[in-house]
């Protein structure tokens, strides 16, 4: 598994519009989703925290999207912590005095083992005082995506072993959005996806 993010990692998955990941229209749309949501909701963040953040496109959407917001990265990557200046951080360990609003994890769950990112998880709930936003690829999505734009040194576990584990500590009201137990407004049952 991929343990090294470096200068050539960013460039291939998130610059090189040839074999980039996702493109900055596609951040900016997610940013504006989980937005909506949250306004919807009544829920608009004043923290925000996007561990393993990457090169931040996420964030800077987010901050767009609420621009009274505090705004934190955290990564693990040496490279990208000195030329963005996120915080250094695993999402395993990662702490902080105070707990966020909404936490986003984008990306970063599938180069875990399983024992690691059954912690992280947990560690994600921790840090939320209210919303978490998980992005990861589960073995489902393998025969959907783009395998020449997607790293394959990923675990790819199933949709059902995250959900297991989200599902102690939050609500999943959809599009990788959770909300944390117990829930601070009304959720229908028919929004959640239980």
């Amino acid at each position: 598994m991929r343990t090294h993010f470096d200068k050539a990692y960013y460039d291939r998955y998130y610059r090189n519009p040839r074999t980039r990941a996702i493109n900055p229209a596609a951040v900016r749309k997610q940013a504006a989703f989980i937005a909506a949501y949250l306004n919807h909701l009544e829920l608009p963040p004043k923290r925000v925290l996007d561990i393993g953040c990457g090169t931040g496109g996420l964030l800077r959407a987010l901050g767009r999207q609420f621009p009274k917001a505090e705004l934190a990265g955290a990564e693990v990557s040496n490279y990208l912590c000195k030329r963005y200046g996120w915080s250094s951080g695993s999402v395993v360990d990662f702490s902080s005095s105070e707990p966020f609003d909404l936490v986003v994890c984008n990306d970063v769950l599938p180069y875990l083992d399983d024992s690691a990112c059954a912690a992280a998880l947990k560690n994600l709930t921790n840090l939320s005082s209210s919303a978490l936003f998980i992005g990861a690829l589960t073995a489902e999505d393998i025969e959907q995506c783009d395998i020449a734009r997607t790293d394959s040194q990923q675990f790819t576990r199933s949709a059902s072993w995250y959900r297991r584990r989200l599902k102690r500590g939050l609500v999943n009201v959809g599009g990788g959005l959770y909300l944390k137990k117990p829930l601070a407004v009304t959720v229908w049952c028919l929004d959640r996806l239980e």
